[in-house]
């Protein structure tokens, strides 16, 4: 896309904000570039419950006790709760159908005030103390106006979601093989290259299957979408390059040719950062 074709897009999102007519776009893949900004759930705190078979192989309509207990755990926090899969990612078997409801999870969470934090086990027997200790780690900032400690790793999350929407399901796992390609490529070229400390994971339907492929990046708490599988080389650079951290309202979107939003922010909030530093 041409930077004056570019800003022509910014441009009618500025003024979809304002309430002003906006002219149609010929050019589809340049539509959807230009709605991604404030496509992203408002969300101070994401789950990821870890499971033994990957998004490609989840029916169409993915749920279980443990993560509907969760949600409601979560409902006055703004917290989402999801599942994902990871070739070395930690994980309990799955249980026989009946046994649903003794099913144990490995719990990966992120939270934009006090960055990412993990549980070994969570299951229907510990779901209200896992529920509670979620909350604090979302409604408890840190004292002082600290911010949340920087991570050890860079945890990004591609949506390959097949049975909800095939364009997960094949954009996804494109982008997914591209990333775990390019990883292995840099880490046998220097076996310090901060590419080591990304986990790659893929997850169940995060919304937006027109905007795929979609990759969540935390605890930056950044989203992206349309990415390519020639995208990837520049977007795993510039993840890599960033403070390892919840990003805030003052820092500049990662990706902006991909950015949808981030957590934390509401979807006006969203569009605001965007068009601060873009426009």
């Amino acid at each position: 896309m041409t930077s004056f074709s570019w800003r022509s897009s910014l441009r009618r999102i500025a003024h979809q904000k304002r309430g002003f007519a906006v002219l149609p776009t010929t050019n589809h893949s340049e539509t959807l570039r230009a709605e991604l900004p404030g496509t992203v759930p408002p969300h101070k705190c994401y789950i990821f419950l870890h499971t033994p078979n990957p998004p490609s192989t989840y029916p169409a309509k993915f749920s279980a006790p443990v993560q509907r207990a969760l949600l409601r755990e979560m409902m006055t926090t703004g917290g989402s709760v999801n599942f994902c899969w990871s070739e070395s990612g930690p994980l309990y078997p799955l249980r026989p159908q009946g046994e649903e409801e003794m099913q144990e999870y490995y719990l990966t969470a992120f939270s934009n005030a006090r960055g990412k934090i993990e549980v070994p086990v969570v299951s229907m027997k510990n779901v209200a103390e896992v529920g509670s200790k979620l909350r604090e780690h979302t409604d408890s900032p840190l004292s002082g106006g600290t911010e949340a400690p920087v991570s050890d790793d860079i945890h990004v999350y591609v949506c390959t979601h097949m049975a909800r929407d095939c364009r997960c399901g094949n954009t996804g796992s494109a982008v997914v093989n591209a990333l775990r390609e390019e990883l292995c490529r840099r880490r046998d070229l220097d076996h310090r290259d901060p590419s080591t400390r990304v986990r790659l994971a893929e997850t169940a339907h995060v919304g937006g299957h027109k905007y795929a492929g979609n990759v969540l990046v935390y605890p930056h708490g950044e989203w992206l979408g349309l990415v390519q599988p020639e995208d990837v080389p520049n977007v795993l650079e510039t993840i890599i390059s960033k403070p390892i951290r919840p990003l805030n309202v003052d820092d500049e979107p990662i990706c902006p040719p991909h950015w949808r939003g981030r957590m934390g922010l509401s979807k006006e909030a969203q569009v605001e950062v965007f068009t601060r530093y873009r426009v």
